[in-house]
């Protein structure tokens, strides 16, 4: 166990929102609430997954709904008690701790702001290694735990208990409701005891966050090239450099659908990209050939800072670098490419790690 405080935190949403691949909403507005409940309620331990009990009950939390709408819908603020009470309630069990379901901007954070107003321990652990667009999409799908009871409020006090009868039913139906209550709302799902997240649970995420952010804070202050410092510490692969010249986008069925349009710069002069994304970046081309695709994470950082870029920030001449980095062992599986592959999001394409399809697709344009 160890304590997190303000400076952990900073360090924490900067390596956290890399881990989003561009998803996950503004980590700006999502550490602005951590950062309010530390410095009122003071630090949240953090709890190692071996920490656990495996009869402890383990309940995430997170933001449901397009990120563009998080940074202008605030929260109310009752709203981690209203899903306390409505989750222990319903289980008559004791909370024992709080967990992110996902790594991003505000979904990386918020559970540290539950957990401090709550004065309850995080665990260091969530259900994707990254994020996605859709529910269903975490490894505790893959290991056959059911997203319900799902508890879902809004900051007018709207609440709900869903019940369904598989995880993308889930999906459907919170994402509807979520539309009803304005775009956005906050959720408790995927509740489960400490066995299964030691067994299904991707481990150490906000260790890996704190330590990325830590690492791009201080590619300029080390020896060499700052572009490879920052591959090197973020295990990175490098597919393209580019400014941004159109940004298409539009917000359909609760998701940020877009393209972001990439004129090569530097030793990428005379080429051009692309990055296709839904909330999250899923796909990315250069010179017509793809180079990286979900479930791998593509992350888009500005070519200066290394800071990440998500997609509702992505704008006309902004100058970034896109990487690809691994995904979680398990989204490679055929259950997790079932679940999050290219094909479930209508690509005609197969999966192909990202370490071996951008080597095999940059080669191809002579860019290897």
């Amino acid at each position: 166990m160890r304590k997190i405080g303000i400076q952990e935190l900073d360090d924490i949403a900067l390596g956290a929102a890399l881990l989003g691949s561009g998803g996950g909403g503004d980590p700006y507005v999502g550490k602005l609430v951590a950062l309010g409940a530390i410095k009122e309620c003071g630090p949240v331990d953090l709890l190692s997954v071996d920490e656990i009990p495996d009869d402890a009950f383990i309940v995430p939390i997170a933001m449901m709904g397009a990120p563009t709408v998080l940074a202008e819908k605030a929260l109310g603020g009752k709203e981690y008690k209203t899903l306390y009470d409505m989750v222990s309630r319903f289980y008559n069990r004791q909370i024992f701790a709080f967990m992110p379901i996902e790594a991003g901007g505000v979904n990386s954070m918020l559970p540290f702001a539950a957990a401090a107003r709550l004065g309850l321990p995080l665990v260091d652990a969530d259900g994707m290694g990254r994020a996605f667009p859709e529910l269903q999409m975490v490894t505790f799908t893959i290991a056959g735990v059911n997203a319900t009871p799902m508890a879902l409020t809004d900051e007018k006090g709207n609440s709900v208990i869903f019940r369904t009868v598989t995880n993308k039913w889930t999906e459907e139906l919170a994402r509807v409701v979520t539309m009803s209550c304005g775009g956005s709302a906050s959720v408790s799902l995927y509740c489960t005891d400490g066995k299964i997240v030691k067994q299904y649970g991707v481990r150490d995420i906000v260790t890996r966050s704190e330590k990325l952010g830590r690492a791009i804070r201080s590619v300029k202050e080390g020896a060499g090239n700052p572009e490879e410092n920052f591959l090197a510490a973020s295990e990175g692969i490098k597919l393209f450099r580019g400014k941004i010249t159109d940004v298409l986008r539009e917000v359909r069925g609760g998701f940020n659908f877009g393209k972001a349009l990439l004129e090569g710069i530097g030793e990428y002069k005379g080429r051009s990209g692309y990055v296709e994304f839904q909330n999250e970046n899923l796909a990315a081309s250069v010179d017509g050939k793809t180079v990286a695709t979900t479930p791998d994470l593509i992350c888009l950082v500005d070519t200066e800072t290394f800071n990440p870029i998500p997609t509702d920030a992505l704008r006309y001449g902004k100058r970034v670098l896109a990487i690809g980095l691994k995904c979680f062992e398990s989204w490679r599986s055929p259950e997790g490419l079932a679940l999050a592959g290219p094909r479930y999001f209508k690509y005609d394409l197969d999966y192909v790690p990202v370490e071996i399809r951008a080597k095999e697709a940059l080669s191809c344009t002579g860019l290897a």
